[in-house]
């Protein structure tokens, strides 16, 4: 698999963020649930996608597997948010990068693209599939440790 990017840790935590990927079920409500085990109590966190899926298994027991439990989560899209204004947009596609810009137009809000393998396309056998996700759960991981230490806000 592709090298991980060491990411430039933040001073302080945005007040709000939103993990945004293809279709919600697997990138993103991964980000969004490993972040709020962290800062629930300090910060605003959502996810959503472009194209929203249904909750994908293979993601719920990966993330059964660190302690942390998503299978409620509902996959939604842009239009589906509560809130219109984030501090910071992490996108996971390109394409969902494409749509949080525009999202973003206007606002100060900051966008980045963190490029994580999308594990829809994979189509091996059940053993492969989950290890494909563990390896993108543990991207995630390294890169929201690397970007959002246990930062003072």
């Amino acid at each position: 698999m592709a090298t991980i990017k060491k990411m430039e840790p933040m001073k302080t935590l945005p007040g709000s963020l939103l993990f945004a990927c293809t279709h919600n079920m697997v990138r993103s409500p991964m980000a969004e649930a490993m972040m709020k085990a962290r800062f629930a109590k300090r910060i605003f966190i959502d996810s959503c996608g472009i194209h929203p899926g249904t909750m994908d298994g293979f993601t719920v027991k990966v993330m059964e597997e660190v302690g942390l439990d998503i299978s409620s989560h509902a996959p939604k899209n842009f239009d589906d948010l509560q809130d219109d204004y984030f501090d910071m947009v992490v996108c996971f596609s390109e394409e969902s990068f494409a749509i949080a810009r525009e999202f973003a137009r206007g606002k100060s809000t900051d966008v980045e693209y963190w490029p994580v393998y999308d594990v829809a396309l994979t189509s091996e056998n059940q053993q492969l599939r989950l290890n494909a996700y563990r390896y993108v759960r543990d991207v995630i991981t390294r890169y929201l440790n690397d970007r959002f230490p246990d930062v003072e806000n």
